[in-house]
């Protein structure tokens, strides 16, 4: 992989990291469970630190860093603002939506470490996505507690 198309790579997982802060805090805000409020805000504040990290790494390699997330991104917010308003901003409407997110978050890591990349690029992504896995298995757990709460 040439040191373009590395950048490039990079560049999009900071996008996603992106995303996932905005995600995870726009869900945090809409949550009424203080408890949860304060995982998803956890969660923002890896992504953003997730984020940094690629920043300085694509600056060390001469690159210019990305400093928001994607349209596909945005649109995702926006949709869960709209269902959020329509179901009342419930907690597992936003627990959904934030697991949807960890979806796409991970299917990126996945296709980033398909490359070829250098050993130290690929040691970050890699702890990187397991960070990401964490997270998903965090937010799909508290899912299936609030399923299990609302159906009783």
């Amino acid at each position: 992989m040439d040191q373009n198309d590395l950048i490039d790579t990079l560049n999009d997982l900071v996008e996603n990291c992106k995303d996932g802060e905005f995600g995870f805090r726009s869900t945090a805000e809409h949550t009424k469970t203080q408890s949860l409020k304060q995982v998803l805000q956890a969660r923002a504040d890896e992504c953003q630190a997730a984020a940094k990290e690629l920043q300085t790494l694509i600056m060390q390699l001469g690159g210019k860093p990305a400093d928001s997330g994607t349209i596909a991104g945005a649109l995702h917010r926006g949709w869960v603002a709209t269902k959020g308003t329509l179901a009342g901003y419930s907690d597992l409407n936003m627990l959904e939506e934030a697991e949807r997110g960890e979806d796409t978050a991970l299917a990126r890591y996945r296709a980033a470490l398909k490359e070829e990349l250098p050993a130290e690029v690929r040691a970050i992504l890699q702890r990187q996505y397991e960070g990401a896995s964490r997270n998903h298995v965090q937010v799909r757990s508290l899912r299936d507690q609030e399923r299990a709460r609302a159906a009783a």
